[in-house]
């Protein structure tokens, strides 16, 4: 009782405490308010008590629980004067802590945070970044217009300070200076004009934003920052791309003409009869050249190109743009999305594809057989999804459609997602009279799992009862009473009232209303076709992403975009001169110089130097070194300069370096790699074809090095570069339109400077020892480690009208070539009638893939099966290989996609030439994870099980008993892929990837992750 007096006569007394008191209250009983008074004063007293004391370790406790407090929503503000007074402290824990509650409290409580204002001072000239930062972002809070000279100083020198992050913070503080301030404007501009020039990704998200608030309608400050712009939207976060996609779509329709205008200049060229020549010329001057797009406008769309894999809203924005003239390619991409690991984007891809499908009437039918094939996914959240967006197609043609809807009465025993059984008893109810024989049998069933079965499923087998007993009284009569009965004493109350109502409409009796005739009416009548349409349809008028968008009503602050102009202003303002500083940092003896020898080539082999020192982010997004040959002339476009302006201030020129001559080195691989095969393939029978010969050509090539090179071996190279080049220029006119591929324009040349690589001498002599080739007298192809066969579904057989197509990859050399991958093909007939003329038919394979097919089959009996062999070069890449499987009668578009472990043969070799070959794939050649497990699942069968069965390769011996290796070679190029899975302490392990072909590398390990982390 003692204790409650004090709190009482505490509460009594100060203005503090009664507040305190009145909110303690709020969320207790009236008998507890005083116990609970007394012991939150009591605690907000020893926070203020530890804030005070001498050490720093009850103070680090205190600020700890304070900013505990603050995440938990509960209000600390009446700490403020306790907190404030620790700004000084010296302990760089509790100062971090205190900026925190700061930058929370300062707008609150103005007046005592001015007090401290000195002190915000002089930690902006502190050693520590994020204290800087913090007392930056303090002194932005006070919004008292008195200290407006202070912030405006402060943010001067913080857009002048070493640390991104401080430049950051400076970019945030600017748009709350001119909130509290619009009279800055003009100062703010010229900070915003220099930090826009800054080369750090960090900051450039929040000067965009900063340029936005305050000057948006200052176009002029872009231009000599779109280019770098551009190339460091990538690497930007995720806030910041959306900020300046935002408003480099301004500046793009302000700048550049439309790329959708009609080209006029195809018209006839012949002139009227009654027109004289003078009418003719004047109206041949006035026709529009036809449109070539803007080296910059390409240079963005390539740049937000690589953003679609961030998945927020790919598929809204790839719905909304299909059409008749695209969706083939469109839903080749869905196709490879619905592959994906992540279940539930999958299961949106698949409701994309009915979207795709209700819009576009031509592509029901294809996308209907293409979501059945699904029904046989492992994955059950798929699987649910392509029942339930079958069933809204099938309610556009459901009388075309029986065999699909006894398939899907089947797969009831085995999914049990709820909303999926809903929707196949509702098919049935609604098909009940095309079904006969199978929908009271499912009724049967369902009566038996009624009572364990979700809210949703009971309703649609009460529906499903029904509809039964309207149609098939005779055998369901019985079975619909009961579960009319089940149903009538169910737990939710909803199934209840279904029930009564279902039984007095169906069952007459003297209590029936005039309803009960017109029951089977009302239960089986035509329902409409669902709309599957995006929720953003109609709001075109809005740009997408924006909150006007979102709202469909125009928000403040949204800016108009522009209409495109009928002739773009002058490109040249966005064109930048660099000094080119690396060249001091040029190691003695390898200064890159002009070489009068070079205009002995041929103009193809200076295109092919050019295209060699292509972007960075071109080189990093993963695709094949021989992709890269492919693009050719179009590969210029990406601008060089990313790799001159996004390096932050704090990477060392002499790393820039090394980053580059690793680039250098790979692609230079590459390319002989793939020059090697033109050669082999058009049979040119030289002298020095070697792999390391052709290796040393190229690269001497490739850095403008070649006087030693004898006249006869250059000769030869620029007939053979001639002979490529024409054959990519035949081969591209054939090339299939991919979703992500934006080449198909004009190719054009942007206006780029090439920096000097910079290469410190030890890096040279280290490259220079280095042998690339793959090649070794050790290692030999191994016999595959037996697994059992996994067989993909080609073509189900309700897509192929009865013929039926199963692969699978027997893991053998294949006998029709060595670059191929050897296939296995199963041929079924399921129909009571032979099927005539099996072959296949028009190819559609991505540039270089080629394939062998299987000998046309006459004839195939009823039930009967066949097995044929086949093989595909897929070029070491995961890339879909489409065709037709045809008969007699019918084509049926199919495609083979490999997993990334059947692009494998197994190879024999020992531990010691195993660590060999290891210690020559470092650096960019070695990607590594972390997998965590239970110890169970790293015992030597458990992991050779796993890893044999995502990937064919051989098992190499161990003399050590916590670390497992596997070696294998790619089929196409040869190129050695070593696996090495390390056991450490506890449940852990590491699994590191050796490899030339880092793409494929990274896949693998992206597959065996999972793999060995489950149990």
């Amino acid at each position: 009782m003692s204790g409650n007096s004090f709190a009482y006569s505490e509460q009594a007394g100060g203005g503090e405490a009664t507040e305190l008191g009145q909110e303690a209250t709020s969320t207790v009983s009236p008998s507890g308010a005083f116990g609970l008074f007394s012991s939150d004063l009591k605690k907000n007293e020893d926070l203020k008590q530890m804030l005070e004391s001498n050490k720093d370790s009850a103070k680090l406790d205190a600020m700890k629980r304070i900013v505990g407090m603050i995440a938990k929503g509960k209000n600390a503000s009446e700490l403020f004067p306790a907190v404030v007074k620790n700004v000084a402290s010296k302990n760089i824990e509790i100062k971090k802590l205190v900026y925190v509650y700061l930058v929370r409290y300062a707008e609150e409580q103005q007046d005592l945070a001015l007090l401290s204002i000195s002190t915000f001072q002089r930690a902006l000239k502190d050693p520590n970044q994020l204290i800087r930062a913090s007392a930056l972002r303090v002194l932005s809070s006070i919004r008292v217009p008195i200290i407006v000279p202070i912030m405006m100083l402060a943010i001067k020198e913080a857009s002048a300070d070493l640390s991104p992050y401080v430049r950051k913070n400076a970019a945030h503080a600017i748009q709350k200076l001119y909130s509290l301030d619009p009279e800055q404007k003009e100062m703010l501009i010229e900070v915003i004009e220099k930090l826009l020039k800054d080369k750090s990704t960090l900051v450039a998200g929040s000067v965009v934003m900063a340029f936005e608030e305050v000057c948006p309608d200052r176009i002029d400050l872009i231009h000599k920052n779109y280019r770098k712009l551009c190339n460091l939207l990538v690497d930007v976060e995720e806030w910041g791309q959306v900020v300046i996609i935002h408003m480099l779509t301004r500046y793009a329709r302000t700048q550049f003409v439309s790329p959708w205008k009609e080209d006029d200049g195809l018209e006839d060229n012949e002139k009227n009869f009654y027109e004289s020549d003078d009418e003719q010329k004047e109206k041949t001057d006035q026709k529009k050249k036809p449109y070539a797009m803007d080296p910059d406008h390409r240079l963005l769309i390539r740049n937000t190109k690589p953003l679609l894999q961030s998945r927020n809203a790919a598929l809204e924005i790839l719905t909304n743009l299909a059409n008749e003239a695209n969706i083939s390619t469109l839903l080749r991409e869905f196709q490879t999305y619905v592959k994906s690991q992540d279940k539930q984007f999958a299961a949106a891809t698949i409701q994309t594809i009915g979207r795709c499908a209700t819009n576009i009437s031509e592509v029901t039918d294809t996308c209907l057989s293409g979501l059945v094939c699904l029904l046989s996914n492992r994955d059950e959240i798929v699987v649910a999804e392509s029942v339930v967006v079958i069933k809204k197609l099938l309610q556009m043609q459901p009388a075309q459609h029986g065999e699909i809807i006894k398939h899907m009465a089947k797969l009831l025993d085995s999914i049990t997602v709820p909303v999926a059984r809903a929707s196949i008893l509702w098919l049935i109810g609604e098909n009940c009279e095309r079904v006969p024989k199978i929908a009271p049998d499912v009724l049967r069933k369902m009566a038996k799992s009624f009572t364990n079965e979700d809210d949703l499923v009971k309703l649609q087998i009460l529906n499903l009862g029904a509809k039964l007993y309207l149609t098939n009284s005779k055998q369901t009569k019985l079975l619909t009473q009961y579960i009319l009965n089940l149903g009538k004493y169910d737990q939710n109350y909803d199934i209840r009232d279904r029930t009564r109502f279902i039984r007095q409409l169906i069952v007459p009796n003297e209590k029936s209303g005039a309803l009960s005739k017109y029951a089977k009416k009302i239960f089986l009548a035509q329902k409409p076709a669902p709309l599957l349409e995006s929720p953003f349809k109609d709001r075109d008028h809005f740009q997408l992403g924006t909150l006007s968008h979102t709202l469909n009503t125009k928000a403040i602050g949204y800016l108009e975009l522009s209409n495109w102009p009928e002739v773009a202003p002058d490109p040249s303002v966005r064109n930048v001169e660099v000094i080119e500083l690396a060249k001091e940092w040029t190691p003695a003896g390898k200064a890159k110089k002009e070489n009068p020898a070079k205009k002995f080539y041929s103009d193809s082999e200076e295109e092919e130097d050019s295209s060699d020192s292509s972007s960075d982010s071109e080189s990093e997004s993963g695709s094949a070194s021989g992709e890269q040959d492919e693009e050719g002339d179009s590969s210029e476009d990406s601008s060089e300069d990313s790799s001159s302006e996004h390096r932050s201030d704090s990477e060392s020129v002499s790393e820039v370096g090394d980053k580059r001559t690793a680039k250098r080195n790979s692609k230079s691989k590459g390319k002989s790699d793939s020059e090697d095969e033109e050669k082999e393939n058009e049979k040119s029978k030289t002298s020095d074809s070697s792999s390391t010969d052709s290796s040393s050509v190229e690269e001497s090539s490739s850095d403008s090095e070649s006087e030693s090179e004898s006249e006869s071996e250059s000769e030869s190279k620029k007939v053979t570069m001639e002979k490529e080049k024409k054959t990519k220029e035949d081969r591209n006119l054939t090339k299939d339109v991919s979703l992500l591929d934006l080449d198909d324009f004009n190719p054009v040349s942007t206006p780029v400077v090439l920096p000097t690589p910079a290469l410190s001498p030890s890096l040279i002599a280290d490259l220079e020892g280095l042998n690339l080739s793959t090649s070794s007298s050790v290692i030999s192809v191994n016999t595959p480690v037996f697994v059992p066969v996994k067989t993909h579904v080609l073509l189900h057989r309700m897509s192929g009208r009865g013929l039926a197509a199963h692969y699978f990859f027997p893991r053998q050399p294949c006998i029709f070539g060595d670059k191929m991958v050897s296939i296995q093909i199963t041929l079924n007939n399921t129909t009571d009638r032979k099927i005539e003329n099996i072959h296949i038919e028009g190819k559609k394979l991505p540039m270089g893939m080629q394939m062998h097919v299987f000998n046309p089959i006459e004839s195939l009996e009823p039930e009967g099966s066949i097995t044929v062999s086949m093989g595909i070069d897929f070029c070491d890449s995961t890339q879909t290989a489409s065709f037709q499987l045809c008969t007699k009668d019918d084509c049926f578009n199919v495609n083979i996609q490999p997993p990334v472990g059947e692009l494998l043969l197994p190879v024999a070799m020992s531990e010691k030439d195993f660590k060999k070959e290891q210690g020559m794939l470092t650096g960019m050649n070695e990607t590594s994870t972390v997998i965590i497990a239970a110890p169970q699942n790293f015992t030597p069968s458990v992991i050779l099980q796993k890893v044999v069965n995502i990937a064919n390769v051989g098992v190499v011996p161990s003399g050590q008993d916590n670390i497992y290796r596997f070696a294998a070679k790619t089929v196409h190029s040869g190129s050695l892929m070593l696996v090495t899975v390390e056991l450490k302490e506890g449940s852990t392990a590491q699994l590191i990837i050796n490899t030339e072909r880092t793409v494929i590398g990274s896949v693998l390990l992206r597959e065996l992750k999972p793999v060995l982390s489950q149990g």
